[in-house]
């Protein structure tokens, strides 16, 4: 367990933020997929894709970073369908999970008015606060550099 740990750690530093601020699972998931990835297609937005994939099968976005997802399997129809697909992604919110494991989300993340949304309304409702989160953790991560 402590060797996983330290492999974790040391890749914090190559792995998008959101995914740095994650759990230790979700960081060796991303990384380890895009390695393998970047062997079979090379380095670039194919492998960066593959990746961030593999990482919404099993975590979720909450906020700035991923958590585990309760069931694994794709987040979204545009994950369901695949990289052509013209379907809108649900950015790592989990559309498929339930609406009541939806709308406990959003009252982790105080979503306003969640108790009257729809679960569409819901998964954009955190979509966007993901992205408020996010937008605030790098700002943060600016200033103290």
């Amino acid at each position: 367990m402590a060797d996983k740990r330290k492999q974790a750690d040391r890749m914090r530093s190559e792995v998008p933020s959101t995914v740095a601020r994650s759990g230790d699972k979700a960081v060796r998931t991303y990384k380890e997929t895009l390695e393998s990835a970047e062997e079979s297609y090379g380095e670039g937005e194919r492998a960066y894709r593959t990746a961030m994939a593999s990482l919404k099968h099993t975590h979720e976005k909450v906020g700035d970073h991923w958590e585990p997802k309760e069931q694994f399997g794709p987040s979204d129809a545009r994950a369901e369908e695949g990289r052509d697909s013209d379907s809108p992604t649900a950015g790592g919110v989990d559309a498929n999970a339930s609406k009541k494991h939806l709308y406990e989300l959003a009252s982790r993340l105080d979503i306003k008015g969640r108790s009257s949304m729809t679960k569409a309304e819901l998964v954009e409702a955190l979509q966007k606060a993901n992205d408020r989160e996010s937008a605030r953790a790098l700002r943060s991560t600016a200033e103290s550099a």
